[in-house]
């Protein structure tokens, strides 16, 4: 990994955002400047199409299957992440404290939402932060963003095994009540949600932002579109769904049975996102079964649903950037850049190939 201290030229086409486009801009001293330096002979040049930095919005850095991974191996997450060109990673949810990633240079930044927020038995063993007491969410919700990086993720629906489906964990005015919790703390909420039941009490409380969103219905996705709400639509991990209903099938069919529909319906269900302009964002859910370094892929499976390649980059740069409060291309930005030699907006596959990955003006490919 070279440092940010040089001079590097960046040529080609440098997509600053979905208006505009330019077609030189440097790097002094780790920063973006599109103002030509006085000494520029000795500069390195990169080439081609170059876009802000990836974001994955769904990511797990300190996550790995069966509960909390340790220091060692959140730390291979997160440069799997970042060889791939993720540079912004909004972790939504982990089973560890990864706030030691913010003096890391070499990392890319994190946006963390504190740890899951779940009851007993109704989420993943050894991931969240478990509350016997469903009155304890709003104060569990405001103590999480104080935590965190201005998120909070709360787990709203999951198999209950006493009926053998999917059900909400929260009564809704509870939930209200942690959601204004956490926006009181300065924070904002994001919901973990397969199914339909959950979906309205989420709508009514004011949620921030849909991960998942397998169960919303066409009432809640034009209410989602209406209020600007985001869903993430996690693909490869619904994905999965088709092998989590064989598992139950025997124990749990009515569960089974709905998974199974909900990963037939998974690309329908993205193009009624985006037909009905929900705003579109890119997460992976690395961690656990999906491997990190994954967005390329995601991206992948969201042209495969219908959604236009430049729209989807769109989701996973300047979009996503703009929703987190991130900087992208501009005047003084530290240079997050990615550069590939096609443009990705034109065919999604180049996206896993970039030919420079620039992080806070170093190049990670050169290591």
């Amino acid at each position: 990994m070279t440092g940010g201290g040089g001079v590097i030229r960046l040529a080609g086409r440098i997509l600053v955002d979905e208006r505009t486009e330019r077609g030189e801009a440097w790097v002094i001293g780790g920063r973006v400047t599109f103002e030509r330096p006085r000494f520029s002979g000795d500069a390195t040049t990169i080439e081609g199409v170059i876009l802000p930095g990836l974001v994955d919005v769904h990511c797990h850095v300190g996550v790995t299957v069966g509960g909390a991974a340790d220091e060692a191996l959140a730390e291979k997450q997160a440069e799997a992440d970042r060889d791939t060109g993720v540079l912004l990673i909004r972790d939504a949810g982990s089973a560890i404290d990864t706030a030691w990633v913010h003096d890391r240079p070499d990392l890319p930044r994190l946006i963390r939402a504190g740890r899951f927020i779940a009851r007993p038995k109704r989420y993943l063993r050894g991931y969240a932060r478990e509350l016997d007491r469903v009155e304890d969410l709003p104060s569990a919700a405001a103590e999480e963003a104080r935590r965190g990086d201005g998120w909070v993720k709360i787990i709203a629906d999951w198999i209950d095994r006493d009926v053998g489906d999917l059900r909400p964990l929260w009564p809704d005015d509870v939930l209200a009540d942690a959601i204004a919790a956490a926006h009181a703390a300065g924070a904002r909420v994001t919901a973990h949600t397969f199914a339909t039941e959950a979906a309205r009490g989420l709508l009514d409380a004011g949620i921030d932002c849909i991960e998942h969103g397998t169960g919303l219905n066409p009432e809640h996705i034009a209410e989602a579109a209406r209020r600007g709400i985001p869903v993430v639509p996690t693909l490869l991990q619904v994905g999965q769904f088709a092998s989590i209903a064989d598992q139950g099938r025997a124990k749990f069919p009515e569960f089974s049975a709905r998974m199974q529909a909900m990963y037939q319906a998974r690309y329908a269900q993205v193009r009624r996102f985006h037909e009905a302009g929900v705003p579109l964002l890119v997460g992976t859910d690395a961690g656990g079964t999906i491997g990190h370094g994954s967005l390329a892929q995601e991206c992948a499976e969201m042209v495969a649903a219908g959604v236009p390649a430049a729209d989807v980059v769109a989701a996973a740069t300047w979009v996503a950037r703009r929703f987190l409060g991130a900087p992208g291309i501009e005047e003084g930005a530290s240079a997050d850049l990615v550069a590939f030699a096609d443009d990705p907006r034109e065919d999604i596959r180049a996206l896993a190939e970039p030919t420079a990955i620039l992080l806070r003006g170093a190049n990670v490919l050169s290591a």
